[in-house]
């Protein structure tokens, strides 16, 4: 009998150890963390210890990401209250600046509507064509230059098509962190935000 044996026998009879008590005591088994030898018992205490050591991680982590989709949903809730109170299209665009670099820490923000002169066509077929916001590393971005002074200093950058039914415009945010706007960040908020800037700039403009 080997030792494959020996495991599906104790699978096929797991009343073995309840006839044969004594056996869970006598038996001795290498410690997982190495060191002394300890009883089977004490070895399967150890591993449902880490296991709750594990569970409390995991539960934990839940928890942080609650409380920071809760942090980001208050903070997306007061841009909006400030977009709908804006009296025209200047007061908005004010707003979404002010809020996106006290609230979210956004330092660089370039706002462009297809109503302005300067918008060359082959980026307003970029831009219609995203259909989602993307992130990812500002080198050799064709919106990099949309930040004008602060272009050499942005290292990622993330762009949010403004509009849901046909796209009236684009909103790039910049940081100088090459992490802060990465290619598989989730951009839920980020949409959010597009489509409030959107629905604000559309009833003003």
């Amino acid at each position: 009998m080997d030792a494959k044996d020996v495991a599906q026998f104790l699978k096929s009879n797991p009343q073995f150890f309840d006839q044969n008590p004594q056996l869970l005591e006598s038996i001795y088994v290498p410690h997982p963390h190495g060191g002394r030898a300890i009883p089977l018992t004490e070895r399967q205490i150890v591993s449902l210890r880490e296991k709750v050591k594990l569970l409390e991680s995991k539960l934990g982590e839940f928890v942080r990401f609650g409380e920071d989709n809760d942090a980001i949903g208050e903070k997306v809730h007061r841009l909006s209250l400030a977009l709908l109170g804006a009296k025209d299209a200047p007061a908005a665009t004010q707003a979404l600046h002010f809020h996106l670099r006290e609230d979210f820490s956004v330092p660089h923000v370039a706002l462009r509507l297809w109503t302005d002169d300067d918008v060359a066509a082959d980026l307003r077929d970029r831009a219609e064509s995203m259909g989602a916001p993307l992130c990812g590393p500002a080198a050799g971005n064709p919106f990099l230059p949309w930040f004008r002074e602060a272009e050499s200093h942005i290292r990622s950058i993330a762009l949010v098509p403004l509009g849901q039914t046909r796209t009236m415009g684009l909103l790039a945010l910049g940081s100088e962190d090459p992490q802060r706007f990465f290619a598989e960040m989730g951009t839920l908020y980020l949409r959010r935000i597009g489509e409030l800037t959107a629905g604000a700039l559309a009833a003003r403009v």
